[in-house]
């Protein structure tokens, strides 16, 4: 075994791989190379041109594709969407800034992770603070006008000085402008609701809308 990788996270990057490959996007990093030299679902017979898929399976696997990004259980993403169809205006725009709302997911955008994995470490290690408080719920919401932080305590560990040092910038999208982040101190801001024109997630949400309202 190589000094400092351990099997399980060998194991869960092969299956990142695996699913990205499935999906048809890059989930991280370490996938983005082996997504790009077999951009085709894995097994024998990826290769092969697919026959026409039905519609509910074109909407499955865009649902799939976006509970991927972020990494969380279908009856998560299924009690959000119920929740975004209370809110007015259209149902797959409030969505995907209802998950976008979530600690680790903005924990991920401020650049404090490399993965959405990552992040959600981070939260359930009580490494991050809102507000100055411990916040050990990946799902927690922020409320804009809230302070995410990494707590000082772990600011002094390898992958926080890393990331204040802006190491994950370069396989990370911009920082959206609903964030007003202090990278060198680890701090972060949510200034307002996301929009989902800025969420950088690839997704055609309308599909994802007509998949739960089957």
């Amino acid at each position: 075994m190589v000094k400092g990788i351990t099997l399980s996270s060998v194991t869960r990057a092969r299956r990142q791989v695996r699913l990205s490959r499935s999906l048809g996007l890059a989930l991280t990093p370490k996938a983005v190379k082996h997504y790009e030299k077999r951009p085709y679902p894995p097994g024998e017979h990826g290769r092969n041109v697919r026959r026409k898929e039905s519609d509910f399976a074109v909407r499955l696997r865009e649902k799939q594709r976006l509970r991927a990004q972020y990494g969380i259980r279908e009856k998560q993403m299924a009690r959000i969407f119920d929740e975004a169809r209370k809110v007015p205006g259209r149902t797959g725009e409030a969505f995907i800034e209802l998950l976008e709302m979530r600690l680790d997911a903005l924990v991920l955008r401020s650049g404090f992770a490399r993965t959405i994995l990552q992040a959600r470490q981070s939260v359930v290690h009580r490494h991050i603070l809102i507000d100055g408080h411990i916040v050990d719920r990946p799902s927690q919401r922020v409320q804009p006008g809230q302070t995410i932080q990494v707590k000082p305590k772990a600011a002094s560990l390898d992958p926080y000085m890393a990331a204040a040092a802006g190491a994950h910038r370069d396989v990370l999208p911009e920082v959206p402008d609903y964030l007003d982040v202090q990278l060198e101190k680890l701090s972060a801001i949510l200034v307002r609701r996301p929009r989902r024109s800025e969420v950088p997630v690839t997704c055609d949400v309308q599909l994802v809308v007509e998949f739960y309202a089957r």
